[in-house]
């Protein structure tokens, strides 16, 4: 079955009638459901690169117009080449104090900041919250992964990406 574009957007903004939403998850995915997903998320932008994959609901790895890769905000904020860690680039706040976890969690409800902090990663231009990891005090900035985007496109959609002129 195939969905519409404004069925799709809907399930983007999480407005899509629940009845859609598990028809749409026990049937096999539609062949152009992607392409759609990409279509409604870049007419959404107010800048024109293209994207590529989207990596959470306000960050993406977009094409230039040099045919680099870089991840972006939904701001237009640029956070890099996308094989670069993104959050290293990001305004991180740490909550590593009982107070600071008493913000968004009951008293005894949050985990020891001796043994596990949170770390909120924010787009230094919209100030959006992008991301939050949960780990040990010190541990490193987890990258969450590293897309093969040209094995995807080729592959999967059967298309050829430019050459990424920062590609090492």
């Amino acid at each position: 079955m195939s969905y519409t574009k404004e069925q799709i957007a809907h399930l983007i903004d999480g407005t899509l009638e629940w009845e859609m939403i598990h028809r749409m998850l026990s049937s096999p995915k539609d062949d152009n459901r992607f392409e759609l997903y990409i279509e409604i998320l870049q007419e959404r932008m107010e800048w024109d690169d293209r994207i590529l994959l989207p990596l959470g609901p306000h960050l993406y790895i977009v094409l230039k117009e040099n045919d680099e890769r870089i991840t972006k905000c939904g701001c237009g904020h640029e956070f890099g080449h996308y094989k670069e860690n993104w959050k290293l680039n990001a305004n991180i706040f740490v909550r590593d104090t009982k107070e600071t976890l008493h913000e968004i969690y009951p008293k005894l409800m949050h985990s020891d900041p001796k043994w596990n902090v949170l770390r909120e990663y924010y787009c230094p231009s919209c100030k959006t919250q992008l991301e939050v990891e949960s780990v040990p005090p010190f541990y490193p900035v987890i990258m969450d992964f590293e897309p093969d985007l040209d094995t995807f496109y080729n592959d999967w959609l059967g298309e050829s990406l430019p050459a990424d002129p920062m590609a090492k």
